[in-house]
């Protein structure tokens, strides 16, 4: 994969048209882009120490935002990790890490999804290792490159490989890339499958909602958690083909296949309009709709850890 060429544009992989100047000119004449940040004292968050994990299980810490800290299969990955307090474009963070930089255990691999500064952040992985494992879309390993970065991997959709005895699968997403004003779509943008140890989980990035998430179910059955975004939705017409809501992101859930939700993407960066502890509400709102077992949402606070633990011996 290192050496491939990638097409100049992956354009053509949109699933909607990216919004137009015109576009953008409405949001800022209706109330702009940011909500009110007045709630964000109900944004539950600790900082608590990453617990230990037996190698039989599996443990998924939020971090914020949509980064994750995933141990399974004995090995530590980082998802999206954003350590930073501030990313070009927005307000400083209104919550901080939910894990000290300095608590991780050796990180085996990093996965990005994309390169929106929400979810590519330089400064944090300058923080690691320069041979550290990045697990990145098709298009960027140049951008990784001339930055110092040797132990890059790109990947298209649908390609997967296995580092530190865990199996990645990159996988389509509803969304775009962007990194400066000239490089649009220029890189791929997925979503990770990560399967060890007999637990499958999946990262969706940043996406819209859209006909992926059935495919993805299909081709990966069994996932036992789902990390789906829940922010970042605000206004609807404006955001709806590259964020999901909350009752999207658990309609997604269902189209997956996956037992369970685990939050993110929203109570970290203001980027859109709602308000910053609404997605929370809607999300325990569209869950407890479903039916579902209560205890299959992982709502997590920032810097709170669940752990996925193998079934009793009969």
């Amino acid at each position: 994969m290192a050496d491939r060429v990638w097409p100049a544009s992956f354009a053509d992989r949109l699933t909607s048209p990216l919004p137009g100047v015109g576009d953008v000119v409405r949001v800022l004449r209706t109330g702009g882009f940011r909500g009110p940040t007045d709630q964000a004292h109900r944004i539950p968050a600790t900082r608590a120490a990453l617990p230990e994990v037996a190698a039989a299980e599996a443990a998924l810490t939020w971090v914020g935002h949509a980064s994750y800290v995933i141990r399974m299969g004995g090995a530590c990955v980082l998802a999206d990790p954003v350590w930073s307090d501030r990313i070009p474009g927005t307000p400083r963070r209104i919550t901080p890490p939910g894990v000290a930089w300095e608590s991780l255990p050796r990180v085996d691999a990093v996965v990005i999804s994309h390169n929106h500064y929400d979810h590519l952040d330089l400064p944090t992985l300058r923080r690691l290792p320069g041979d550290t494992p990045l697990l990145v879309p098709g298009g960027s390993g140049k951008w990784f490159a001339r930055r110092g970065f040797t132990g890059v991997v790109e990947f298209d959709w649908w390609e997967s490989a296995t580092v530190a005895g865990v199996a990645f699968d990159f996988v389509p997403a509803h969304h775009w890339s962007r990194r400066g004003l000239r490089d649009t779509c220029a890189s791929l943008w997925g979503g990770w499958v990560m399967t060890a140890g007999g637990v499958r989980v999946y990262h969706a990035g940043d996406t819209g909602y859209g006909h992926w998430f059935a495919e993805i179910g299909d081709r990966y059955p069994g996932i036992d958690v789902a990390m789906l975004p829940i922010g970042a939705y605000e206004p609807r017409w404006f955001m709806s083909p590259v964020h999901m809501d909350p009752d999207e992101a658990v309609r997604a859930l269902g189209d997956l296949g996956a037992r369970r939700l685990a939050s993110m993407h929203w109570g970290t960066f203001v980027l859109t309009r709602e308000p910053v502890a609404e997605p929370l509400d809607r999300v325990r709102a569209a869950w407890a709709a479903t039916g579902r077992p209560a205890e299959d949402l992982w709502d997590l606070a920032v810097g709170e850890t669940r752990v996925l633990r193998p079934p009793p011996l009969s």
